[in-house]
């Protein structure tokens, strides 16, 4: 350095670079960095699986702790707490055969009432919704010109009854001067070919004559059978004219008919028991096939079967006298053909179906259930005829089987006689609040 520079010796000797942090230093504590992270992550997602495994063993109940635990976890989640059950008893009794189809109130009688004759409609003879007996006046219509026409007719049948009688007397004569050869044969047999004529003229009066006599009682229009009259479908005053106005429909209402369908596989049972002369009892229900409308007895079955739905239509008779039963009304027909007696009988709740068949759970004892595989036959919608496996006596569980197992241990909530069932309900509830007391700290 040159000694005649300005700068001076200590100066240069504050001057110094700003540091610089040495590449090696920084790499030994990016490491330390990263695991500090990744065991603050590992601890966050202990805590979550711990939390959610908590809630679903309060939501999940005893079953799903099991299933999850194996038989350690099967313990913890209550495999061995006994599961609460309803049981009913297996009774001997009767149940009858019954066939169920859909069917239609069909009336017996419909009549769409109609004048025979044209004219004025000048009197309305019934109150709308009214019962009437065949023969009851309903409406009459305008008989005058009906009338005057029939006087006119008797006036030409007495003109040519009168000229009749006189070609009678005449042809009488001929006859006569004809014996004495007073007139040709000729004569006679013009006359006697006039006596013919004017019978057929009479005859031809007479037939005017009484078909204005029936014009006339048309004019009167009359129930043609026993029912309820409809809404009428003309007023008084309008011009009527033959076979095409509609006055009112009259609807037979007792007794009544359902006609209703069977499968036709059923056919062959129906037939038996007809051919019999058995009295079959067809009960018809509503619409929900809840409510007994009413009762009563198969009429007939159809000859032949539909081929497009394979069944068979029958028709059954009801009294109706409380007219519960109405025309076109939707309902369920359940046709008893026969009675199974002393048949083993089981509650519907109790059947199962599943990788044995068809199955119950047994009452082994008074703590634990076996698997039963049984065999089934008729069913009246609420009790099943069984035909193998169980007898008499024998108790089964009706509530509570969607968790149980072979061999699983249970705990009877309450069965009178096998007959009452009470759902295990509170059981579950009592489990729930068990499992919320586990998770609490």
């Amino acid at each position: 350095m040159n000694e005649s520079s300005p700068i001076r010796t200590d100066t240069a000797r504050a001057f110094q670079p700003d540091p610089v942090a040495s590449p090696a230093k920084t790499r030994r504590f990016r490491p330390l960095r990263w695991m500090l992270l990744l065991l603050a992550l590992l601890a966050a997602g202990a805590m979550a699986h711990r939390w959610y495994d908590g809630r679903t063993q309060v939501a999940g109940g005893p079953g799903e702790t099991q299933g999850r635990g194996g038989r350690g976890g099967g313990k913890r989640g209550g495999m061995d707490v006994p599961q609460a059950v309803g049981i009913a008893q297996v009774v001997t009794g009767d149940i009858p055969v019954v066939l169920q189809g859909l069917g239609t109130v069909t009336p017996l009688a419909t009549v769409t009432v109609k004048s025979q004759i044209s004219g004025y409609l000048t009197e309305i003879g019934f109150r709308e919704g009214q019962t009437v007996k065949k023969g009851d006046y309903l409406a009459q219509i305008d008989a005058r010109p009906y009338e005057a026409l029939l006087a006119q007719y008797q006036g030409q049948l007495a003109r040519d009854q009168a000229l009749l009688q006189n070609s009678k007397l005449d042809l009488a004569r001929f006859q006569r001067l004809a014996q004495q050869d007073s007139i040709s044969k000729q004569n006679v047999d013009t006359q006697g070919a006039l006596v013919k004529q004017n019978e057929g003229t009479v005859a031809s009066d007479q037939a005017l004559v009484d078909q204005q006599r029936l014009n006339i009682a048309y004019a009167r229009i009359v129930s043609p059978v026993e029912g309820r009259v409809g809404l009428r479908q003309v007023d008084q005053g309008n011009y009527i004219t033959a076979a095409s106005t509609s006055i009112v429909v009259v609807t037979q209402l007792h007794p009544i008919s359902v006609v209703f369908t069977l499968p036709e596989d059923d056919v062959s049972r129906v037939m038996r028991r007809v051919r019999a002369g058995a009295k079959l009892v067809v009960r018809a229900y509503d619409r929900g096939d809840a409510h007994e409308i009413a009762t009563g007895t198969l009429d007939t079955v159809d000859n032949q079967i539909d081929v497009t739905t394979g069944t068979v239509k029958l028709r059954a008779l009801f009294e109706n006298k409380d007219e519960e039963l109405f025309p076109n009304q939707f309902v369920n027909a359940k046709l008893t053909v026969d009675t199974v007696a002393n048949a083993a009988l089981v509650p519907n709740a109790a059947i199962l179906q599943g990788t044995p068949g068809t199955y119950v759970y047994l009452m082994d004892g008074d703590a634990k259930v076996t698997v039963r595989p049984i065999k089934t036959g008729e069913t009246d919608g609420t009790k099943t005829v069984v035909l193998s496996g169980l007898q008499a006596g024998d108790r089964i569980v009706t509530d509570g089987t969607d968790r149980l197992r072979d061999g699983a241990p249970v705990r009877i909530t309450e069965g009178v006689d096998g007959q009452k069932v009470t759902p295990a309900e509170a059981p579950a509830g009592t489990e729930q609040k068990r499992g919320r007391r586990r998770q609490q700290p």
